[in-house]
């Protein structure tokens, strides 16, 4: 592993997980990243700056593709990427760029003219019967050489236009690379290195990984072998598990090439397919296979060293399931893409707050016209003035997060404005209580069929994040929960809450607002966290 040069943007090693350092501070990507093409024109970008910043966003990803800084062989044009830099600038935002090379979306689609129309130098990926696929095979040298090079040239320049002033922090490699339309490619360069027997670095490190491996690469692994062909070692499942294997050896070189000009973060992003730990329906080459799948995890882990972390796009209802899937051997939590409706708002609560993400990001964030108006505004701004606190509270013990992803039972009955009914949640337990957390929608609901006043829209989903500063004192941010304290054995004492305090953080520095009481606590018994997020410094004690 190369040395970390910590005066750049870079990973550091905090208690049991990594924190992205820039600027020599802890930093959480709160991000968006712009479509595909937004940003293959600086004209185009000019109204979406403001609106980006207006979000509260602290980064934007860019795309920055090889057919535009590239167009001739050898010759370089990096004036859109200098314009990127400085429409960052002068917003104040860092820039996560994302490298559109070889593959973008399992395909050759970003590549230029010249690698295109060459495929005898760049020759494309084959199915089973010799067809040719629409993406370059990995096994190409020719297209590993030029990819790398044009990848070096480009970290060569940014480190040359921001050495100094770090507003690029990340870069992506790639984009969700993989193999559609077969399981695994064909071509004579793939044959023969299929027929070859598995990489003994490989099969060193599922040993050593053995008690830690996913289900499914369990279930396919033949251990009882020492060595062996693909096959051999990994019967049904060796398609992907071997193209696994060499697109991650393509992407971490690429990486490599780019590190050794500017060693900045990079990652990957993956195409979500099959869960590893259920089964679920979906074959290799219906998804990209031999991507950053779950299911592959250990494969990519073992086959990169240049790669910082393994990110997930996720679209799917089970948000949380696949960030249990991620955040796993090391791998700090990024997810790079997801929806950009009002789930995101409380998406970003549980990924900061249960795994210590190192950051979020929603895809197609220039298409929300009216930031004001969107809950991520509110989420990203509350969320921005806490960074300093989350940082602290990182992989300590002391911070939860949580959403209601749909995937909470009805746990326990709670009674709130003279209404009482059972509703999902959870219990668990933080500094010297057990927590009770209740999401609010049902009883909201029921709340304004009783009273048609009560000021409640049900845009969100229920989320938060809540730390225990102290045994005895939590600091609680989110929107569309109640939360109630208990002892930890739930029967010994009885736990009032003593004060509340709603409030806002100014530079790091907690300045009180109201404090709540009253009507507003159910005299002492609960917190309740409306439609948009709002802060709270709670103490609570308990008697016999």
């Amino acid at each position: 592993m190369m040395e970390i040069d910590e005066s750049i943007p870079h990973l550091r090693r905090y208690k049991d997980g990594k924190q992205l350092i820039v600027d020599g501070k802890p930093f959480i990507i709160l991000g968006g990243e712009v479509h595909n093409s937004s940003s293959s024109s600086l004209t185009y970008m000019e109204p979406i700056w403001p609106r980006l910043a207006s979000l509260g966003l602290n980064t934007v990803l860019l795309p920055v593709t090889w057919e535009l800084i590239e167009p001739k062989e050898g010759g370089f044009d990096f004036s859109l990427v200098d314009g990127l830099i400085e429409g960052a600038r002068k917003y104040g935002l860092k820039v996560i760029f994302l490298w559109f090379g070889t593959w973008k979306n399992a395909v050759s689609s970003y590549t230029p003219e010249w690698v295109k129309t060459d495929l005898e130098r760049f020759p494309r990926a084959q199915d089973s019967i010799g067809r040719r696929l629409d993406a370059i095979t990995c096994f190409s040298k020719n297209a590993l050489e030029a990819d790398s090079r044009a990848f070096k040239t480009l970290m060569k320049h940014i480190r040359e236009v921001d050495r100094e002033r770090h507003t690029v922090i990340m870069v992506q490699v790639e984009n969700e690379v993989g193999i559609l339309g077969a399981s695994r490619d064909h071509h004579p360069l793939a044959e023969e290195c299929f027929d070859q027997d598995v990489p003994e670095e490989l099969i060193e490190y599922l040993r050593i990984n053995e008690e830690r491996l996913n289900p499914y690469l369990r279930c396919i692994w033949r251990r009882e072998k020492d060595s062996g062909t693909w096959r051999e070692l990994f019967g049904v499942g060796a398609d992907e598990v071997f193209m696994a294997w060499h697109f991650a050896r393509f992407v971490d070189n690429v990486a490599a090439a780019g590190k050794s000009e500017y060693p900045i973060p990079m990652y990957v992003n993956a195409w979500l397919g099959p869960s590893a730990y259920m089964y679920e329906e979906g074959k290799p080459g219906e998804y990209p296979s031999g991507g950053p799948v779950s299911r592959m995890l250990e494969v990519w882990c073992a086959a990169t060293h240049h790669i910082d972390t393994i990110a997930p796009d996720i679209y799917r209802e089970d948000f949380c399931s696949v960030c249990d899937e991620y955040a796993r051997l090391g791998n700090p939590l990024f997810i790079p893409e997801t929806v950009r409706d009002e789930r995101s708002a409380s998406y970003v609560f549980h990924a900061l707050g249960r795994y210590n993400a190192i950051g979020f990001s929603p895809f197609g964030i220039d298409d929300i016209i009216e930031p004001e108006k969107h809950p991520l505004t509110d989420s990203y701004k509350v969320l921005s003035s806490m960074i300093p606190l989350i940082t602290r509270y990182q992989n300590t013990g002391r911070m939860i997060g949580f959403v209601d992803d749909g995937s909470y039972g009805y746990t326990h009955t709670v009674s709130m404005w003279r209404v009482r009914m059972r509703v999902r949640g959870f219990l668990c337990k933080l500094g010297g209580y057990r927590l009770q957390v209740s999401f609010a929608k049902e009883l909201a609901e029921r709340a304004k069929m009783i009273w048609p006043g009560f000021p409640y829209e049900g845009r969100t989903p229920a989320a938060g994040l809540i730390i225990a500063v102290d045994d005895d004192t939590y600091i609680a941010v989110g929107m569309n929960f109640l939360l109630r304290f208990l002892p930890l054995d739930g029967f010994s004492s009885s736990v009032e809450i003593l004060w509340v305090d709603e409030g806002i953080f100014k530079d790091g520095e907690w300045v009180r607002g109201r404090r709540l009481n009253g009507d507003e606590t159910g005299h002492g018994s609960w917190v309740y966290f409306e439609d948009k997020p709002r802060i709270r410094m709670i103490k609570v004690h308990s008697y016999t």
